[in-house]
C-alpha cells in the first residue's frame, strides 16, 4: 500500500531511502546516534515497546511501570494504533512472536 500521507516529502524520501540502506544493527546504532539525540532515541524505542504492550492489552499502569513512558505517551502512541498511517501495525505483525 502506498503511503500518501501529509508527510510525503523529497527530504523524508531521502532519509528514509538512507535508513533502508543500513544493512544491519551496528550500522544503525552508528547512523541514528549521528542524525538523532539519545533522547530521540530512547524516546523511539519506549514508543515501540508501548506499542508492542498495548496490542498484548496490558493495562496503562503496567506499561508505565515496565517501559516508564507517560501516560500521554501510552495514549498518543495508543491513537497511533487504533487511528493511525499502520506503520506500528505493519511492524508488530512482521515480528509477531519475535519479542515476547
Amino acid at each position: 500500500m502506498k503511503y500518501t500521507g501529509k508527510l510525503k516529502d523529497p527530504l523524508l524520501d531521502r532519509l528514509f531511502e538512507a535508513v533502508l540502506a543500513l544493512e544491519n544493527i551496528d550500522e544503525c546504532y552508528r547512523f541514528f546516534e549521528d542524525l538523532c539525540t539519545v533522547a530521540e532515541i530512547k524516546s523511539m524505542a519506549q514508543r515501540f515497546e508501548v506499542a508492542k504492550m498495548l496490542e498484548k492489552n496490558y493495562t496503562y499502569g503496567e506499561i508505565v511501570t515496565r517501559t516508564g513512558a507517560s501516560t500521554a505517551t501510552i495514549s498518543r502512541v495508543k491513537r497511533s494504533l487504533n487511528y493511525g498511517a499502520d506503520g506500528y501495525r505493519l511492524i508488530l505483525d512482521r515480528f509477531r512472536g519475535k519479542y515476547n
